[in-house]
């Protein structure tokens, strides 16, 4: 059981001892109710109410009772798994993803759509379709939706990168998205920045299990870095940590849309490598196209991979020495195949803190969850808030 997670018998803490609870049976189970009252901090009575509720909302099971012990068999609870679910939406300029996931972490429904307008009420229409759609597909009832975690690019807010290109939202700048989706989908709504919500999702079930400080580069359109420090992912003061792709690694470089020169994004993305193709006559739209020129080993996209590199190297550098991270973990909307390619033209830095000789992980690693992580990452976050107690 997490250290600090002990529950308190004040009326306005139920919520949270109904989070102790839940998390320890699910971590304990079959656990019973004197067991859960000892272990939580909590009075039998307490416990028992709480229990009962549980049982009554579908997320623990009652499964018989303790033998083999003196006096009257104790009751003994399951944590169900499938006794409530979570959806997960990631909003892209150019396609919208969809997953729905049990409270166990597991993927039960995934979907990915190209999306032609992304603009808010256009994007708005499409979300609640594709919930729609994902909550007939599995035949879940409402009253076991948890909530609706919707990932979107970054900034967040007026900034002076808000509409640089074609890597963020269009007309999103006065747009609040919290109240803007919960009130159309009429059920709790978690707004997160794609590249948090993908680091997220590795740190529950990718490469990042187990690891308290790790970065994510994450390939939308755009580039975006989420970064989890001590376990708990990093937002900054308006929720926009980690524009990477506006870090600038060529003096007097590409021009970029936000204004500046030598931006990685314009040497590094998805839309320089689209941008990139495009003087050969190629235009790549699907993972397909990108993964296929991989294979095709097609001489102009490994140029790209190549420069992509060398501009990727140098950024690794910074986080590296920046945030003293246990990995950096490469993933988002480009195949595997390609992730793979650009990781191997990384020229690791020598003078880094993390070219340690105890390292129990590589410096680089690509995710697991792939072209869906952060869609995963959101129903992963609004399962996290149920099930977790706060500290």
């Amino acid at each position: 059981m997490p250290i600090g997670a002990i529950g308190g018998n004040a009326e306005r803490n139920r919520s949270h001892n109904q989070k102790v609870v839940l998390e320890y049976v699910r971590a304990n189970e079959p656990a019973g109710r004197a067991e859960i009252a000892k272990s939580c901090g909590l009075s039998t009575q307490a416990v028992s109410n709480i229990t009962a509720a549980l049982e009554e909302q579908g997320l623990l099971m009652a499964v018989g009772h303790k033998t083999g012990v003196r006096g009257k068999p104790a009751a003994q609870y399951r944590f169900n798994p499938n006794g409530a679910y979570a959806i997960g939406v990631e909003l892209r300029p150019d396609a919208l993803v969809t997953t729905v996931m049990n409270l166990s972490g597991e993927i039960i429904y995934k979907q990915r759509e190209p999306l032609k307008d992304a603009k808010p009420d256009a994007a708005l229409r499409s979300i609640v379709a594709a919930v729609a759609t994902a909550k007939t597909e599995v035949k879940l009832k409402d009253d076991g939706l948890l909530g609706v975690g919707i990932v979107m690019p970054g900034p967040f807010g007026v900034t002076a990168l808000t509409s640089a290109g074609e890597a963020v939202l269009p007309e999103w700048d006065d747009i609040e998205p919290h109240s803007f989706f919960e009130n159309a989908l009429d059920c709790p709504v978690l707004i997160e920045n794609d590249a948090t919500a993908a680091a997220v999702s590795e740190r529950i079930a990718g490469v990042a299990k187990g690891l308290d400080d790790f970065c994510f580069v994450y390939f939308g359109a755009g580039i975006g870095l989420g970064v989890v420090a001590q376990g708990h992912a990093q937002r900054g003061a308006y929720g926009n940590s980690g524009e990477i792709g506006h870090i600038i690694t060529q003096a007097n470089g590409n021009l970029c849309a936000c204004g500046n020169h030598g931006c990685l994004e314009t040497y590094a993305s998805r839309y320089a490598a689209r941008q990139h193709m495009k003087q050969f006559g190629i235009d790549l739209v699907t993972g397909a196209d990108f993964a296929n020129l991989i294979h095709e080993q097609d001489p102009n996209f490994q140029n790209w991979i190549v420069e992509a590199g060398t501009h990727l190297s140098q950024v690794i550098g910074t986080l590296e020495n920046l945030y003293d991270p246990q990995t950096i973990i490469f993933g988002g909307a480009l195949p595997h195949s390609v992730i793979d390619a650009l990781i191997d033209q990384i020229k690791l830095p020598v003078g880094s803190v993390s070219n340690r000789p105890d390292r129990e992980i590589d410096r680089i690693v690509r995710g697991f969850s792939g072209r869906e992580t952060a869609a995963i990452g959101g129903a992963a976050m609004v399962i996290h808030q149920t099930i977790t107690p706060k500290v």
